[in-house]
């Protein structure tokens, strides 16, 4: 089982992740970008702003994904596989770069091609206020991605909704603002309960 775990940046994905890996102890726990030896090298260059060029940035991202499809999904499509971000984080802030003109359709096709046929099997997805993302982008250290503002973020996050509609992805929308509690709860009943799958009803 696949399950990926998306939001924009101070969403609350991580939290849940690290919670949810305590409770399935023998869980993939993976990420995007950097789950891989070759992606940690790759999450540096993303993450310090070194990569200038919205189109250098978007195939750095395919690079890193080819690289955990391959190593990781792939080998262990028996196993409960929990990842922080996928594609559709990379595509989403692919499609925010305002000087890369490619269509949201031809983004998506570029990456089908670093998926090789995977998908998950469930999608959790984050969706945070801009009120929640700047108390929270206050509080801390901002990276490059970070940096480029509330606006960009959340601009994203409308590009994630879409991607995961535009695809007929089995997402469960979360509203971020809510505790980290009663957010881990509502996981956990989804986890148990795939006849709930595709269902967008946790808001």
């Amino acid at each position: 089982m696949y399950i990926v775990f998306e939001g924009v940046d101070t969403s609350g994905k991580t939290t849940q992740i690290n919670l949810l890996k305590k409770r399935y102890e023998d869980a993939i726990i993976t990420k995007e970008p950097g789950g891989t030896s070759a992606g940690v090298k790759i999450r540096e260059l993303l993450l310090k702003g070194e990569v200038k060029s919205p189109l250098s940035e978007m195939f750095l991202f395919l690079a890193d994904r080819a690289e955990l499809i391959a190593e990781i999904i792939k080998p262990n499509t028996n196993a409960l596989i929990l990842s922080d971000r996928s594609f559709i984080s990379g595509i989403a802030y692919a499609k925010s770069a305002d000087k890369l003109e490619l269509s949201l359709d031809e983004i998506i096709k570029i990456n089908s091609y670093a998926l090789d046929g995977i998908l998950p099997d469930l999608v959790f997805l984050f969706i945070v206020n801009e009120e929640t993302i700047s108390k929270r982008l206050g509080a801390k250290e901002l990276d490059a991605i970070e940096k480029r503002g509330i606006k960009y973020l959340l601009k994203v996050q409308d590009y994630m909704r879409e991607i995961t509609k535009k695809m007929k992805l089995k997402t469960v929308e979360i509203d971020a603002s809510k505790s980290v509690e009663d957010i881990y709860e509502g996981i956990i009943r989804y986890i148990g309960d795939k006849e709930a799958w595709g269902n967008i009803v946790y808001d």
